[in-house]
């Protein structure tokens, strides 16, 4: 079912391609409804991307008792998941060629960055850190070390980033240069701890 809401939603975004045949009445009622839940939506208040696809979602789980109407109407089981994310695709398309004003303009908000065709673990929050480098410390994975406001900070090297590249050449010319490190919070099982711990994953690094 997943997949049936990114495929409802992505169909904002593309041109409307081949014609499908006429929608039956469980389909039109289905449509219907949907539009008529997405427009009473409050848009204004739906600030990124991930909130407009949570919106979306709970319209369509309000209506979700009529798909089995659909499945039934199109001859095929409920069970069956390529028929039934064309299904999907096909009220995605309904919804545009009836100008369904509140879809057009929630597929705006979820085609955003980390929208609607992003993965479900999308929008992860970056966050930014400056200070003096200090060492990169080996405990299993590479982990490079700042001094700031007095304290040292370590920040995971997990992949490549982008700057890694002066990291990988020796250190020595990096002493006591300023850095800016770019990011993202993750959870990652740490065996010598025998637990998951949230670390501090490079995304970027910036000298100063």
């Amino acid at each position: 079912m997943k997949k049936l809401l990114l495929l409802l939603s992505l169909t904002a975004t593309v041109t409307l391609g081949k014609a499908q045949t006429t929608a039956g009445p469980a389909e039109t009622k289905l449509t219907n409804a949907l539009c008529d839940c997405i427009t009473k939506l409050d848009k204004s208040k739906l600030n990124s991307a991930k909130e407009a696809k949570q919106a979306f979602m709970d319209c369509f789980t309000n209506q979700a008792d009529l798909f089995p109407d659909v499945a039934a109407e199109r001859h095929v089981e409920f069970t069956d998941h390529e028929a039934m994310n064309k299904i999907g695709t096909d009220i995605g398309v309904n919804l545009m060629k009836q100008k369904c004003d509140g879809f057009i303009q929630l597929a705006i908000k979820m085609a955003q960055k980390g929208g609607a065709n992003s993965d479900e673990s999308e929008e992860v929050e970056t966050k930014t850190s400056t200070g003096v480098f200090k060492r990169v410390d080996n405990k299993g994975f590479n982990y490079i070390v700042i001094s700031s406001e007095g304290s040292e900070k370590s920040y995971l090297w997990l992949k490549q980033f982008a700057g890694s590249e002066a990291f990988m050449e020796g250190t020595t010319r990096l002493a006591g240069k300023k850095l800016k490190i770019t990011w993202q919070e993750i959870e990652v099982y740490l065996p010598a701890a025998k637990g998951y711990y949230k670390v501090k994953e490079i995304i970027g690094v910036d000298a100063l």
